[in-house]
C-alpha cells in the first residue's frame, strides 16, 4: 500500500538517475522492502519468520542447485551418488546437511508464520489473497520436501515412496491407474526416481513464484500487526527501513546460531537412521515414519482403522489428510469475527491456546509413533479436535463471543491513550 506520507525515492547520483530512468530497480526496491514501505510501528517478532521463511527458500535452491551437480538420478547409484557427495566433494557434506536441516529449518520458521497468522487473523479480509497464496505455498513445499525425501534412495525413502504414492490407490475405480502413473510403474523405481528428481528441482522456482505473489499481494492492503487495526495515520508507521531490516537482521542473526548449531553439531537430530542403509525392496522396515514435519497428517491419516459403511478406512484416512489443510482455505469465512486479534478475543484465544496447540503436539507426537495403542486413540481424538475446531468452534465462537474494546490506533497501543491523541 503507498500511503500519502511515504518516501519518495530520489537518485541523487547521475548514473543511479539514469538507471532509474530506463529501469527503476532500485524505486522498486526502495518502495517494496526499503525506506519507502511504511509499516505498523508495532510488529512484535512473530513478523520476522516471513523473511526467514524467504531466506529458507533461497538457501534451499542454491545448496539443491549444487547438490543437483553431483546427484545421480538411478536407482542404481542414487544411493551411492549420495555417499560420493558426502565423502568424495569438496564441502559436499556441508552442503547435504545444510539442505537436509534447511528442509526442516524452513517447515520450523512457516510453521510458526502459519499458526502466528491463526492467532492474529491475518487471514481476514482484506488479506485473504495474501493468506490463500500462502496455503498453497506450504501444499507446494510439501510436495517438494516429499519428493525430495526419496532422492537419497534409502530404506526410509524407498518405502516413505511406496507408503505415500499408495495413499492414491484408496481412490475408487480410478486410484490404481493413478498410483502407478505416478510412479511410472508398479513399486518405486528408476522412472519414479528420475520424475521425482526433475519435480523436486522445478518445485521451488514455481514456490519461488507463488512466493513473489505472496508478497504482492502483502503489498496491496500493507502488513497485518499484532491489534489487528488497520493504520490511521503516518504516526502508526516506520519506514520498513531501517527499522524492520535492523530487526529481521537480529532475528536471522538468532536464527542463524541455532541452525548451525544443529548442523555442526547435530546433523543427523531429525533424520531417521534406516535412511543410511540402500532401498531394498525385499525388506520392510519394522517402522515406516515420514519426515517430522509430516507427522501431524500423518497422525490424522492413521487415525481411521475402522471402515464406515461403503467408505475404506484408507480412503477416509487420505481425505482427512489432505481436507487437514484444504480446510485452512475457507478460514477467512469461516471466521466471521469483526476484531482479527487474538488478543482482543478472550475466548478465540483460550481455544487456540489451550484447544489448537496442544491438538497439534498431540498429532506431532502420534505421528512419529508406532501405530499402536494408545497413539492411535490419542490421535483420533486430536484430529476430532482439530476439525471441530476449525469447522465448529471458530464459526460458533466468532458469532457469539464478546470481543475486548481495541485501541483507537496503532500509536495508542504503544504509547498510550495520550500519545495516540497527541
Amino acid at each position: 500500500m503507498s500511503f500519502p506520507w511515504a518516501n519518495e525515492y530520489k537518485p541523487s547520483h547521475p548514473a543511479m538517475q539514469w538507471l532509474d530512468e530506463k529501469l527503476p530497480l532500485p524505486r522498486f526496491v526502495y518502495n517494496a522492502v526499503g525506506a519507502g514501505y511504511p509499516v505498523p510501528r508495532n510488529l512484535n517478532y512473530f513478523w520476522n519468520f516471513g523473511v526467514l521463511a524467504g531466506f529458507c527458500l533461497v538457501l534451499q535452491i542454491v545448496t539443491g542447485i549444487v547438490l543437483a551437480m553431483h546427484y545421480a538420478g538411478n536407482a542404481t547409484v542414487a544411493f551411492d551418488s549420495t555417499e560420493h557427495i558426502m565423502r568424495d566433494v569438496n564441502w559436499g557434506w556441508l552442503m547435504r546437511y545444510a539442505h537436509a536441516n534447511g528442509a526442516s529449518a524452513f517447515f520450523v520458521v512457516v510453521y510458526l508464520h502459519i499458526f502466528r497468522g491463526f492467532y492474529y487473523g491475518s487471514y481476514k479480509a482484506p488479506r485473504e489473497m495474501i493468506w490463500l497464496l500462502g496455503v498453497t505455498i506450504f501444499l507446494l513445499m510439501m510436495a517438494t520436501a516429499f519428493m525430495g525425501y526419496v532422492l537419497p534412495w534409502g530404506q526410509m525413502s524407498f518405502w516413505g515412496a511406496q507408503v505415500i504414492t499408495g495413499l492414491f490407490g484408496a481412490i475408487p475405480l480410478v486410484g490404481e491407474p493413478i498410483q502407478h502413473w505416478l510412479l511410472g510403474g508398479f513399486a518405486p523405481d528408476n522412472a519414479a526416481l528420475n520424475r521425482f528428481f526433475s519435480l523436486h528441482f522445478l518445485l521451488p522456482f514455481v514456490i519461488l513464484g507463488v512466493v513473489i505473489l505472496h508478497i504482492w499481494a502483502l503489498h496491496i492492503p500493507g502488513s497485518s500487526n499484532p491489534t489487528g487495526v488497520e493504520v490511521k495515520s503516518e504516526s502508526d508507521t516506520v519506514p520498513f527501513h531501517p527499522y524492520y531490516t535492523a530487526k529481521d537482521g537480529f532475528g536471522l542473526g538468532v536464527f542463524l546460531l541455532i541452525y548451525c548449531a544443529v548442523l555442526f553439531f547435530a546433523p543427523n537430530m531429525l533424520g531417521h537412521p534406516d535412511n543410511y542403509i540402500p532401498a531394498n525392496p525385499m525388506q520392510t522396515p519394522a517402522h515406516i515414519v515420514p519426515e517430522w514435519y509430516f507427522w501431524p497428517f500423518y497422525a490424522i491419516l492413521r487415525a481411521f482403522t475402522q471402515d464406515f459403511l461403503f467408505f475404506p478406512a484408507k480412503l477416509m484416512g487420505v481425505l482427512a489428510m489432505f481436507s487437514a489443510i484444504l480446510v485452512w482455505f475457507f478460514l477467512p469465512w469461516l471466521d466471521k469475527s469483526p476484531v482479527r486479534s487474538g488478543n482482543y478475543r478472550p475466548m478465540y484465544r483460550k481455544f487456540f491456546w489451550f484447544g489448537l496447540i496442544p491438538a497439534m503436539v498431540v498429532l506431532f507426537y502420534c505421528g512419529g509413533a508406532p501405530a499402536e495403542e494408545p497413539y492411535v486413540m490419542l490421535s483420533q481424538l486430536a484430529s476430532l479436535y482439530y476439525f471441530a475446531h476449525f469447522l465448529i468452534i471458530v464459526p460458533i465462537v466468532s458469532s457469539i463471543e464478546r470481543p475486548e474494546p481495541l485501541p483507537f490506533s496503532i500509536t495508542e497501543s504503544v504509547l498510550g491513550s495520550e500519545g495516540g491523541k497527541a
